[in-house]
């Protein structure tokens, strides 16, 4: 908590507000948010996978985004990449601590996504009927 508390302190006014443009959190919030990032972060929820099973999991994702937003999100302390020392190394990703506290309401989402999609696409022909 010590140590929670003095990085705290070392962060300006407002810096937890990611409505104010100068939050760090927005940063964060952009990665989580991307277009890859809500579906990487699902994909490892349940457990550690290697490179080509995020990729065969996440459909469409280019090998080059893929690990581009690996290591963001790495760097964002919510992906863990651990090498297996083999030939060729083994390396597999997983969710951190904070990144397992993110996965949960990221599925809900995704699940609210999925349970509404016929009513969204009904609402998107309306208007678009309409316009």
């Amino acid at each position: 908590m010590a140590a929670e508390n003095s990085a705290t302190s070392r962060l300006p006014e407002g810096a937890g507000d990611a409505f104010r443009v100068d939050c760090p959190g927005r940063v964060v919030l952009d990665h989580v948010t991307s277009r890859w990032g809500v579906l990487i972060l699902a994909s490892l929820r349940e457990r550690p996978l290697r490179f080509y099973e995020v990729r065969d999991r996440v459909g469409g994702i280019s090998e080059k985004m893929l690990s581009q937003n690996l290591r963001i999100l790495g760097r964002d302390g919510l992906v863990a990449r651990e090498v297996e020392p083999a030939l060729p190394p083994k390396v597999s990703y997983s969710l951190t601590p904070l990144g397992q506290e993110l996965a949960h309401p990221l599925q809900s989402l995704i699940d609210w996504i999925s349970a509404r999609t016929p009513a969204i696409v009904e609402a998107q022909r309306a208007h678009d009927t309409a316009s």
